[in-house]
């Protein structure tokens, strides 16, 4: 059986248990997703609340950069 390489569809991602996690604010899951043909890591947190457990989530742009300040907005 010949295994195909594993590709992102559209609409569609993954999550995986997060083995970077070193504090409490770090997502519990992350992973990718493909929306609108643009490729977003995912990250996901396990809550829980008054109608029970859920999952919080957030997107990044794989592409995004960092923000880094200008040197003309540092004041010394």
């Amino acid at each position: 059986m010949i295994k195909k390489p594993f590709e992102i569809r559209e609409l569609s991602g993954s999550l995986f248990k997060n083995p970077k996690q070193t504090n409490e604010k770090a997502p519990q899951m992350t992973g990718s997703c493909l929306i609108g043909g643009v490729e977003y890591w995912v990250s996901a947190w396990t809550r829980e609340g008054e109608k029970g457990r859920w999952q919080s989530l957030a997107f990044t742009k794989k592409d995004a950069k960092p923000q880094v300040e200008k040197d003309e907005d540092i004041t010394f």
